[in-house]
């Protein structure tokens, strides 16, 4: 009546444990990729066993050192290693307090996709890249997993950049493969903002006062004038003080500077007799001559 494989087989974990090393140890030629990313090298007979239980794709591990209780989580790059032994990168090994040869155990997981994480540079020198974010996704291309307190190693223009992981969301440790992740930094570790100079009180000086106080002609200072020449009703006292530049028509000013504008308003007379006064000016006022010779 009952068919078999009704429900779906639950895939079981895979837990075990393996002597760890280096990617320096490994035989062959050295694998830089191995240490620019958090991925590890297992043994073929892992992969066997991941089969049979039916692991889900990707594959991810949680690493555990269980003398210090230190975790983190990585993927697999390949199954080439020597049996019983698995290669790790030099940061993966330095985070987890492990030395050559020490026993590891790994464990399949599976974590949430990445939705936001926070870093924090190492060194004041990440400062000096233009584009910061575009290196970090960049080095983030060779890791599968992050997880919150590790710091992880990303090479930029032959150099090594080490960058702690303050934060990931929407948990602790999570996977980055095939995921839009907002990134932020924090300042790096070091780093002082420049502090502004604080002025005291008796250095503070109102601006008003270091204007050096004005010579010679002034702008739209003295009393207003009427065009029609008449007394305006509203007009106050005048500052004897101050003398009117005298101008005579037709004489030029012998004191003029170069650089310097005077604007004279002709004012109105008030008597004929300041007129009579004055040598005034008279435009072809004189004899005049023919250049013709008369007749006569």
């Amino acid at each position: 009546m009952f068919g078999f494989n009704v429900f779906p087989e639950i895939p079981r974990p895979f837990n075990t444990q393996y002597k760890c090393f280096s990617v320096s140890m490994f035989p062959g030629n050295e694998r830089q990729d191995v240490e620019r990313g958090g991925k590890i090298i297992m043994p073929p007979s892992a992969l066997d066993t991941l089969t049979r239980l039916n692991i889900v794709y990707p594959m991810l591990f949680k690493l555990t050192n269980k003398k210090t209780n230190r975790i983190t989580h990585c993927g697999v790059l390949e199954f080439v290693a020597d049996e019983g032994k698995v290669y790790l990168p030099y940061w993966m090994m330095h985070n987890l307090l492990l030395q050559e040869g020490e026993l590891i155990n790994v464990e399949s997981v599976s974590l949430p996709v990445a939705e936001y994480a926070r870093f924090q540079p190492q060194s004041e020198d990440f400062l000096d890249i233009s584009n910061p974010k575009a290196v970090l996704e960049n080095g983030l291309r060779n890791f599968a997993c992050l997880t919150t307190g590790d710091i992880i190693a990303i090479k930029y223009n032959g150099r090594i950049y080490e960058m702690c992981v303050l934060e990931a969301k929407p948990s602790s440790a999570v996977t980055i493969i095939e995921c839009d992740m907002n990134v932020e930094f924090a300042p790096p570790v070091g780093y002082k903002e420049p502090e502004k100079p604080i002025r005291k009180e008796e250095d503070q000086v109102n601006p008003v006062d270091l204007m050096p106080e004005p010579t010679g002609f002034v702008a739209f200072k003295g009393q207003g004038n009427r065009l029609d020449g008449k007394k305006r009703k509203d007009s106050t006292q005048i500052d004897t003080a101050l003398e009117k530049p005298v101008y005579i028509r037709g004489i030029p000013d012998y004191d003029y500077q170069i650089g310097t504008l005077k604007f004279l308003r002709y004012v109105k007379p008030t008597n004929n007799k300041e007129v009579k006064d004055q040598d005034e000016f008279k435009a072809f006022g004189g004899e005049g001559f023919s250049l013709r010779k008369s007749r006569k």
